[in-house]
C-alpha cells in the first residue's frame, strides 16, 4: 500500500416506512494507526431497534479503539445482547470491519448479518469465513488485503431482502448485490459514496419507495487520496515568508491561500498580482482572488468563519453542502473535497482582527482555525495545524 492511498468512507440508510429513525447504526473510527468500521442492526424497527443498535457500535467502537483484546470485545457484547424469546435471536446483530493502517491488511467480524461485500481489481471474491463460537453465539470471520481500487461493504437485513413479494419473489439476494456492485465499480466514479449511492438508490426502487426494513450498506474504498494545504496569516518573521510559500507551492496537493496579507505574500514572491473575480463577491464576503499555482485565494477571517458555518450546516457531507459561488462556498468544498487537510498558520497578529479581550498571544485567526479543525476531526477528516 502507497503513502499516497486513502480509505474512503460512505454509508447510507434508507428508514422502515413510517418510522423516524432508522433501526440501523453506522460509527466508524480512523486513528493512525487503524480505521473501524461497525454496522449494527438492531431488531424490528424504530425508536427501539436505533436505541440496540446505537448502544451495540458504541460498545464495539470504543472498546476496540482502547485496545481491548478482540476476543474479550467479543464476549462484552455478546453477553450484554439479550434473546429476543418469541424469535431465539440477538435484539442486535452487527459487522465489525477492521483495518490495519499501515498495511492495509483487514479483518471482518460478522454476526448474524448478511455477508460482506469485497471487490477485489474489479470482481466480487467470496471472503472465506471461519466460524467461532462465543458464549454459545456462531460468528464468522475472515481476513484479506486491501489494495489500491479494491472495496470493502457491509449491509443489513434491509438491503438483501429488498423488493421481497414486490419486485423480487424472494429479495435482492447476495449474488445480485455483488453483481450490482462489479457493474458500479466498473462504471462509476470511484469513491465510496458514488458505490454506496448507487446500491441504496437501487434499493429504493425494488422496495418501490415502500421499504419494508430499515437498510443500510457502509463501503470503505481504496483510492487516491486528496491532499491540501491551507496557508493563512503571516509568518510571525517576515524572513520566513519565502520559505513557507515554497512550501506551498512544493505541496503535492491543492492549494489555498486565504487572507489579504498572505495573498500579496505569496503574489509577491511570484512577481504577480492577486486578480480578483468580482463575480464572487457578496454582501458579507470580499471577493476571491487568482494566482499562479494556488488553486484558490480567498480573504481570511470573515471567509474561514462563514466556510465553517456552511461545514457545520451539511454536516461535513459535500453532497449536502448548498452552492453559492462565493469565496465561503468554495473553500467549503476544497476542504470538503480533500481526505488529509495541513493548514500553515501564521502568527502575526493583524491588529484589525484583533479581540482586545483575548491575550495578546491568541488570534481571531487562529482561534478561527481551531474551530474548524474541530469540526473536521469531529467528522474523521484527517488533519494537522503547523504554526509558523
Amino acid at each position: 500500500m502507497t503513502l499516497d492511498a486513502f480509505i474512503d468512507i460512505h454509508s447510507a440508510s434508507l428508514n422502515k416506512l413510517g418510522e423516524e429513525l432508522c433501526g440501523d447504526k453506522v460509527k466508524y473510527l480512523k486513528t493512525g494507526t487503524q480505521t473501524t468500521v461497525v454496522l449494527s442492526d438492531g431488531l424490528g424497527s424504530g425508536v427501539k431497534a436505533n436505541i440496540l443498535a446505537t448502544l451495540t457500535t458504541e460498545i464495539l467502537i470504543t472498546m476496540l479503539n482502547a485496545d481491548v483484546p478482540l476476543e474479550e470485545v467479543l464476549k462484552t457484547v455478546i453477553g450484554t445482547l439479550p434473546i429476543c424469546q418469541v424469535r431465539k435471536i440477538a435484539y442486535s446483530t452487527f459487522t465489525i470491519l477492521w483495518v490495519d493502517g499501515h498495511t492495509n491488511h483487514f479483518k471482518v467480524i460478522n454476526f448474524d448479518n448478511p455477508p460482506p461485500v469485497f471487490c477485489h481489481r474489479g470482481r466480487v471474491e467470496p471472503l472465506a469465513m471461519e466460524t467461532q463460537e462465543i458464549l454459545g453465539r456462531k460468528l464468522q470471520s475472515a481476513e484479506g488485503q486491501l489494495d489500491r481500487g479494491d472495496f470493502l461493504g457491509a449491509i443489513s437485513d434491509g438491503v438483501l431482502y429488498a423488493g421481497m413479494g414486490m419486485t423480487m419473489n424472494f429479495g435482492w439476494g447476495w449474488d445480485n448485490i455483488a453483481q450490482y456492485v462489479e457493474g458500479v465499480i466498473g462504471s462509476q466514479a470511484h469513491t465510496a459514496r458514488s458505490i454506496v449511492k448507487r446500491v441504496i438508490d437501487h434499493t429504493f426502487e425494488l422496495y418501490q419507495g415502500q421499504i419494508g426494513d430499515d437498510a443500510t450498506m457502509v463501503g470503505l474504498y481504496v483510492r487516491q487520496r486528496h491532499p491540501l494545504m491551507i496557508f493563512t496569516g503571516p509568518p510571525l518573521e517576515e524572513g520566513q515568508d519565502e520559505s513557507f510559500v515554497n512550501r506551498l507551492l512544493d505541496f503535492e496537493g491543492r492549494k489555498v491561500v486565504c487572507g489579504g496579507t498572505t495573498g500579496n505574500i505569496v503574489a509577491s514572491y511570484l512577481g504577480e498580482i492577486v486578480e480578483m473575480d468580482l463575480s464572487t463577491m457578496r454582501r458579507e464576503l470580499p471577493p476571491i482572488g487568482m494566482l499562479s499555482g494556488v488553486d484558490l485565494v480567498t480573504e481570511g477571517i470573515l471567509t474561514l468563519s462563514k466556510a465553517t458555518e456552511y461545514i457545520r450546516q451539511c454536516h461535513c457531507d459535500l453532497g449536502r453542502l448548498r452552492f453559492d459561488n462565493n469565496g465561503a462556498y468554495l473553500l467549503a468544498r476544497e476542504i470538503l473535497q480533500a481526505d488529509a487537510i495541513h493548514f500553515l498558520v501564521g502568527q502575526s497578529i493583524n491588529e484589525f482582527y484583533q479581540n482586545p479581550l483575548l491575550p495578546k498571544n491568541i488570534s481571531i485567526r487562529r482561534s478561527l482555525i481551531e474551530d474548524l479543525v474541530t469540526v473536521l476531526r469531529r467528522f474523521q477528516k484527517e488533519v494537522s495545524v503547523e504554526y509558523c
